[in-house]
């Protein structure tokens, strides 16, 4: 039997290309000529036997192959690059966690640098961001635990917990009074983004989207400043925001829930670092 083996070089090189979007970006991030990494790419396509990047855009995209490989890849050069640090007495482990943009700081933060006191040589990768997101870089193997919000039931993980939400509007902006009603939220398919319109829609008011924000931040801010009602997790909010409750005709959302995942063979320090935050859903 000959198996065919992936050359770490030429995943790099795949890699690179889809991050820089072009042959020619990433030949001058790789230190390279295109023709070169043009090279390397058609032969990792032999070995893997598919088309692995649409050359026919004007910005280079994987094809459904090259998504699967760049999930691989990713996860085989993080690998290549921990066995070198383990090797070199530097690190003991790698954990990659995914966060949602509100749990990132306080009590994370705290959480996190009292397990990386226990444990000097883990090293741990952080990354925030939206929930779905994160569930394709998990999905991809690109991270090793996460949480998410998602509407009830919508995965099994680990844990799970009733996500608190609140509605919120600006100091004097008196939102629900205006016709049709302003919303603030996050693009679509985004959190939230559903039940508020479904909500504002069953008092039979019209509304409008005023501002849309893939940024926590930037959502919060808006609504702060008067651009339109808001409907975020209780944490996020702050004394910049009136909440509104059913006094004002808001029923509560209940349909959401935070969620971790790992998969079940998880390392000993993921799944450690698992039960730690199981603490931060309460």
């Amino acid at each position: 039997m000959n198996p065919r083996l992936f050359d770490l070089e030429l995943l790099r090189t795949i890699v690179m290309v889809a991050d820089c979007g072009s042959f020619t970006a990433a030949a001058a991030r790789l230190h390279s000529t295109q023709s070169t990494v043009s090279q390397k790419v058609r032969r990792l396509e032999e070995v893997a036997g598919h088309r692995l990047l649409d050359r026919h855009h004007r910005q280079v995209q994987p094809t459904d192959e090259g998504e699967t490989v760049l999930g691989y890849a990713r996860r085989m050069l993080a690998l290549n690059d921990e066995l070198l640090d383990v090797l070199a007495g530097e690190i003991e482990s790698t954990v990659r966690l995914g966060l949602p943009d509100d749990l990132v700081a306080g009590p994370t933060t705290e959480l996190l640098s009292a397990f990386n006191r226990q444990h000097p040589l883990v090293k741990l990768e952080v990354t925030s961001g939206l929930s779905r997101d994160l569930c394709q870089s998990y999905d991809h193997g690109e991270l090793d635990l996460i949480i998410i919000k998602q509407r009830k039931h919508s995965r099994a993980g680990v844990a799970c917990s009733p996500e608190e939400l609140w509605w919120i509007d600006g100091h004097g902006a008196a939102s629900l009074s205006r016709d049709p009603v302003p919303i603030v939220t996050f693009p679509p398919r985004g959190l939230y983004r559903e039940e508020m319109i479904n909500a504002i829609e069953s008092l039979g008011r019209r509304w409008r989207i005023s501002f849309t924000s893939s940024s926590l931040s930037g959502i919060q801010s808006a609504v702060a400043e008067g651009m339109g009602l808001g409907l975020l997790p209780a944490r996020a909010t702050s004394d910049q925001h009136v909440v509104l409750d059913e006094n004002h005709g808001l029923a509560p959302v209940d349909t959401m829930e935070i969620v971790i995942l790992h998969r079940p063979t998880a390392d000993v320090r993921v799944r450690e670092l698992a039960e730690r935050l199981k603490g931060l859903l309460g």
